[in-house]
């Protein structure tokens, strides 16, 4: 009698085990967060912070890994230490797998399609690209444009080739050093900086430095709130150089597998946010200094994208 009783509990501690076990694992599954990673400028703090919002709005648990260069956040997708973030046609194209025809970067649809099939290679997914196109792009500021008579960058060549030691220029490392950079851009203008007329910064000081008069010409980036802001214009790049920046979500297949409603969850940031909207947005947080999560958020419930 004792001998049954003793083999009674221990069934019955041996079924608990095994359920809380079970419900362990099973918990453990569910709360397993999507790491979404992000660049470290501004539009990539707002892309993250849109999609964490609405994720989390839809009942899926999220964490942010924010604020690293390309290189690193795209390495970070490929070993699976980030499950989704926002990578840019172009980069994709010209950085990552190193291609250069300019039939493709240039069009925004064939360069989405060369992507979108080489990255399914790695097990990667290209979801529906965003409207605007972010690319790279060179800024003076108006009155001085004006003053010299440069509306393009065919024109800066020409002023520069006729006054090498005029105007001084200023440059992330990043954009200095790439296959779609400002080295390459020389040689497809068919201009040469002295090397003492080009300044190195971080990306978020090229603006202001062009503002404070401590640079001539600058890179930047199409949608910058700043550009307007400031006073600044685009120099038309009349021979189409830039690739085509169109941003979208880029995740590990695995991760589709387990939260299959990702695509359409994230889809209306796609559909919604347009160049007009991204400038704006940049600017709230370049230059009005709010809070990039309240500006994601507000921008969300503008668009009733917010249950």
């Amino acid at each position: 009698m004792l001998k049954c009783m003793f083999l009674f509990k221990y069934s019955v501690i041996m079924v608990i085990a095994v359920l809380m076990i079970s419900l362990f694992s099973t918990t453990s599954q569910a709360v397993d967060p999507i790491v979404v990673g992000g660049k470290n400028f501004t539009e990539q703090y707002l892309l993250s912070e849109l999609a964490k919002t609405l994720l989390e709005a839809n009942g899926l648990p999220v964490m942010l890994k924010t604020g690293v260069g390309s290189a690193v956040v795209r390495r970070s997708l490929v070993n699976h230490q980030i499950d989704l973030y926002y990578e840019y046609t172009g980069s994709a194209y010209t950085v990552y797998h190193k291609q250069s025809d300019r039939d493709v970067m240039t069009d925004p649809q064939k360069v989405y399609e060369w992507v979108k099939t080489a990255d399914a290679r790695l097990g990667l997914v290209w979801l529906h690209p965003v409207k605007f196109n972010n690319t790279y792009t060179l800024m003076m500021r108006e009155r001085q444009a004006k003053k010299l008579e440069i509306v393009s960058i065919s024109d800066l060549s020409n002023y520069i080739n006729k006054y090498p030691d005029k105007l001084v220029v200023g440059v992330n490392a990043e954009f200095w050093e790439r296959p779609d950079g400002f080295k390459p851009l020389m040689k497809t203008y068919g201009f040469r900086l002295p090397y003492d007329k080009v300044r190195k910064m971080d990306s978020g000081l090229v603006y202001q430095a062009l503002r404070d008069k401590n640079v001539d010409v600058s890179m930047g980036f199409a949608t910058d709130g700043r550009i307007e802001a400031f006073g600044f214009i685009t120099l038309k790049d009349d021979q189409h150089y830039f690739p085509a920046y169109h941003p979208a979500p880029v995740v590990r297949e695995a991760i589709l597998k387990q939260y299959p409603d990702i695509p359409d969850i994230l889809k209306p940031i796609a559909e919604h946010l347009t160049t007009r909207e991204i400038r704006r947005l940049n600017a709230s947080v370049d230059v009005s200094h709010e809070d990039i999560s309240t500006v994601a958020r507000q921008w969300l419930e503008s668009k009733g994208l917010l249950k």
